[in-house]
């Protein structure tokens, strides 16, 4: 049996990848089964955390059905190749157990219609990321890689979780679909501002959008079955898909029609500029991924129904050129053991299927005609002459264009066909079956729906009926057309020949002009920014740990002071103070001078037994006023208290003045500082309780109380009810302190009495 479930080689056998494998396989099949059997939207709910009106809700439609084929069926393309791949290599099963419950949460994600359970999975995917992307943790670029993606995926989705309460509060539901309903009609309120800014940042982190873009190619740090499935077809999508989904709520606000636009703008020119920076085949892909992220949000900027039909078309299309991309380069590196293009060269005679792979999934990239990607490039011309575009976002597209046939090229034609490079470190040789079918099934998909572009059209109809508020307006048809988008494409493709017959010229000339301004780069700053917090966590621990406790407790005063003054200020117009009649009678009153008497005469003592004393009067006086106050349980336990502590402390300052090891206090009496603190401190609470004990008594607790006391606790004296079955906890509490302090005053008192029957003897 150990020979069937291991092979050879230590890693798992041909069945246990079978078994893994068969997971995604029937996730693809019951989605398929389903969309084709049922009509979208699918929904279902079931209550959860009810006290916080959290159901796990989750709704099927069009966008969340494009979504779902390609979580699926691009994962099962990554699950047969991860067992080829790493065939061997004694992590593997750990690696399908990541994948498993990766694809898993991207499910969640992606159908989840509850803000919070949206929120759970999008984290969940974060974690897992974290730990896929650093799954060669014995490396630190994988460990530093995988720390860089967490911190700034993880920081997004801390913003993205306040804008999604304050999106909740403001809508009055966490159902997205019964927020995008709401949505436009509601006013352009603050918190509504607020809420959008922090979701477009956790949408900008996870989608790797400027300025958080260079977390994305540093993640190339992962195994290429990683590369493939979370940095091409399903994660760095989710916040495209987040955006896409809450469009029809925020579309026609400003700030989101403009920011979308200049953000993706950005991204997608200098992501593919930094591309021609790169010499790694991963990386430069990557770049690339970046830059179609960046359309992909300027798309969903764009008002018009042409523009929801280039975000559904262009999702599908990348995915399949794409991933099987990644795919190849990981077979390149598999098979010659390195991805650096200097180094490859005439890979096609060693790399034959690799090699056909490269050109379909290459041409579907550059956009050539019969490819999926030349349907794309034409909704995307016909989307952008339509919307309102601004210039740059023009110039963003023409650049991304130009150099998306470039990196096309290098992928497909150069390290196969034309480049002279040898490979450096072994001889070049092809994978198996595991290795080459999935890029080129995926690779002839695409070549597939560019030839026959209507098997697309339910499927995109449906993404773009999802992603507009009037899904009946929405008309279109996906067709291989030789119109303006020909002559379009003409136009990038001689750009992108040139870039990429000069790509080693333009190289050297980012390189160079990069290491000039290199340390105002993101990454730079990113960096210097995690330098600056031990340096800041060391500062403050030596501001604020001094090791004295008088200056712990001023600065805990201090905290104090300034939030309740700060609260009373804020809210000062509405506040309720007593009337004359309500100011309390002579009992408390005495009781409060007591305790004021205590504190000065404290502050004013030196030597440390008077001293305790005088701070006992301040017990005394507390208990005093919880007797005037209608609370002689509590005041019980404050005499029995204070009164052990006196006897205790004063017990062991009488021991040290006999054998003279008492010393006076050597602080001043007098501090200002001090002096001022503890008065705001006095005033700030004073004030606080005035407010609280002006406003009207609220009776229910009292009734509630005086109701249920004698049929719930069979009794009819309310206080010894309250104090035994309704505070049972709580007085159980107190019996506790007062047997406590018993227990430490039974050792004084056997002490004393030795000494009290010698003295009668003698």
């Amino acid at each position: 049996m150990a020979a069937v479930t291991e092979d050879r080689r230590g890693g798992l056998g041909w069945v246990e990848r079978g078994l893994f494998t068969a997971l995604p396989t029937l996730a693809l099949g019951l989605v398929v089964w389903k969309l084709a059997l049922l009509e979208l939207p699918l929904s279902v709910s079931w209550s959860w955390v009810p006290a916080l009106g959290i159901d796990l809700a989750f709704r099927v439609d069009g966008l969340s059905a494009l979504m779902l084929l390609m979580i699926t069926g691009v994962g099962t393309a990554v699950f047969v190749y991860a067992g080829g791949y790493l065939a061997g290599h004694p992590g593997l099963r750990r690696l399908y157990v990541l994948l498993s419950l990766f694809m898993l949460a991207m499910i969640g994600c992606v159908t989840a219609d509850h803000l919070v359970v949206l929120f759970m999975f999008w984290e969940a995917t974060s974690v897992l990321s974290f730990l896929l992307v650093g799954f060669d943790h014995e490396r630190t670029d994988s460990r530093k890689s995988a720390q860089q993606a967490l911190m700034i995926t993880g920081t997004g989705g801390l913003a993205l979780l306040g804008g999604f309460i304050m999106l909740g509060q403001a809508s009055g539901t966490y159902v997205i679909s019964e927020i995008v309903d709401v949505l436009p009609s509601l006013a352009a309120t603050p918190e509504l501002t607020a809420a959008l800014v922090l979701i477009l940042i956790g949408a900008f982190t996870k989608s790797a959008q400027f300025p958080f873009h260079f977390w994305l190619p540093n993640a190339m740090a992962a195994p290429t079955p990683v590369s493939a499935y979370l940095h091409s077809a399903t994660m760095v999508k989710l916040g495209v898909y987040l955006l896409a989904r809450l469009d029809p709520g925020f579309g026609e606000w400003p700030l989101w029609e403009w920011g979308l636009k200049g953000a993706g703008s950005i991204t997608a020119a200098w992501g593919m500029v930094l591309a021609l920076r790169e010499r790694d085949l991963k990386r430069i892909l990557a770049w690339s991924t970046v830059a179609t992220l960046g359309t992909l949000v300027t798309l969903v900027g764009l008002r018009g129904e042409g523009a929801t039909v280039a975000v559904g078309t262009l999702l599908l299309a990348h995915a399949l050129y794409k991933a099987p991309l990644f795919f190849v380069a990981g077979n390149i590196d598999h098979g010659t053991g390195t991805r650096v293009i200097d180094h490859l060269g005439n890979l096609r005679h060693a790399m034959p299927w690799t090699a056909a792979a490269a050109l379909l999934a290459g041409a579907s990239m550059a956009g050539m005609p019969l490819s999926f990607g030349y349907v794309v490039k034409d909704v995307i011309l016909e989307a952008k002459s339509a919307g309102d575009v601004f210039a740059f976002a023009k110039a963003a597209n023409t650049v991304f264009g130009a150099v998306a046939v470039a990196v096309a090229g290098v992928a497909a034609v150069r390290v196969f066909w034309r480049h002279p490079g040898v490979n450096e470190t072994c001889e070049a040789h092809e994978g198996g079956p595991a290795l080459v079918a999935p890029p080129l099934l995926l690779a002839l998909a695409g070549i597939t729906l560019g030839t026959f572009p209507f098997f697309a059209q339910e499927l995109i109809a449906g993404a773009t009926g999802a992603m507009t508020p009037d899904a009946e307006a929405v008309a279109f048809s996906l067709a291989l057309e030789f119109g303006p988008a020909l002559l379009s494409l003409l136009a990038t493709f001689a750009v992108g020949v040139v870039v990429y017959l000069l790509w080693d010229p333009l190289h050297a000339r980012f390189e160079r002009a990069a290491r000039r301004v290199g340390r105002i780069g993101m990454a730079a700053q990113f960096e210097r920014a995690l330098s600056w917090i031990p340096r800041s966590a060391a500062a403050s621990t030596r501001a604020l740990q001094t090791g004295r406790l008088p200056a712990y407790v001023a600065l805990a005063a201090g905290t104090i002071v300034i939030a309740l003054a700060a609260a009373l200020v804020a809210d000062w117009p509405s506040l309720y103070w007593p009337s004359a009649d309500g100011w309390p009678g002579g009992g408390p009153v005495g009781a409060c001078a007591l305790i004021v008497f205590g504190a000065v005469a404290a502050v004013l003592q030196r030597d440390r037994l008077v001293l305790l004393l005088a701070a006992g009067l301040v017990g005394y006086g507390s208990g005093l006023l919880f007797l005037f106050t209608g609370a002689p349980d509590v005041a019980y336990t404050q005499f029995t208290v204070e009164t052990v502590f006196v006897i205790v402390v004063a017990s062991v300052l009488l021991a040290l003045n006999r054998q003279h090891r008492a010393a006076g206090l050597a602080e001043p009496l007098w501090r200002p500082g001090a002096f001022m603190l503890a008065v705001g401190f006095g005033a700030a609470v004073t004030a606080l309780l005035l407010v609280a004990t002006a406003g009207s008594f609220d009776t229910a607790l009292s009734q509630f109380f005086a109701e249920r006391s004698v049929p719930d606790a069979y009794g009819r004296n309310v206080v010894n009810v309250i104090l035994v079955d309704f505070r049972a906890l709580d007085t159980l509490g107190e019996i506790t302190v007062v047997l406590l302090s018993l227990i430490a005053a039974v050792p004084l008192l056997q002490a004393l009495r030795p000494a009290r029957d010698k003295g009668d003897g003698a």
